[in-house]
């Protein structure tokens, strides 16, 4: 089997993270904007790769007032940092069902390599004549690494928002047909 050019499906996938508030507890995120290209080669990972964008304004934490202030220049500074970039530098096959994607993450102009623990959990034929793939991806940045620093001191130690973020995605693809030029 060769490489397939995937395409998202972006009304059923996500992007979201949490990070520690307060000491205590985690918020939640997620960004509602990103795209893509996805190249998979389930017999041969290694060919497999990745690139996504995503809007750094998108961010949405369901909090307004936070979601403004994270999209200031005290975090990502979306108005001069527009997106979010990922693009796999290596694919390999952890285990049956399980790859290790490696690529450069670039948030803010700043960029470091990552690797994302990632599922494959199969393809399926859907109701509409299409097949689908699903992948779930985790890992862990510092936000520090990204120059995200923007912290307040707590009165009782510790601070107001803690430097790891946890990243997922939920990813469901449809394998991409070509539309024919329009006459």
């Amino acid at each position: 089997m060769a490489t397939e050019r995937l395409d998202f499906d972006l009304v059923h996938s996500s992007i979201g993270f949490t990070v520690r508030h307060l000491m205590v507890s985690k918020v939640h995120g997620r960004f509602s904007q990103w795209s893509g290209s996805l190249e998979f080669d389930e017999q041969d990972p290694g060919a497999s790769r990745v690139r996504v964008s995503v809007d750094a304004a998108s961010i949405d934490t369901r909090e307004a007032p936070r979601d403004a202030h994270l999209r200031s220049p005290d975090f990502l500074d979306a108005e001069h940092f527009p997106h979010i970039e990922f693009t796999s530098t290596s694919v390999t096959r952890a285990s049956a069902g399980e790859l290790h994607v490696t690529g450069d993450l670039t948030i803010r102009g700043v960029t470091r390599t990552v690797q994302l623990d990632a599922e494959y959990a199969g393809r399926v034929k859907d109701p509409w004549g299409g097949e689908r793939f699903g992948f779930s991806a985790k890992t862990t940045i510092k936000r520090s690494d990204f120059g995200l620093t923007w912290n307040q001191a707590l009165e009782a130690g510790g601070v107001v928002v803690g430097d790891r973020i946890e990243i997922s995605l939920e990813i469901e693809a449809v394998r991409h047909v070509a539309r024919a030029a329009a006459a």
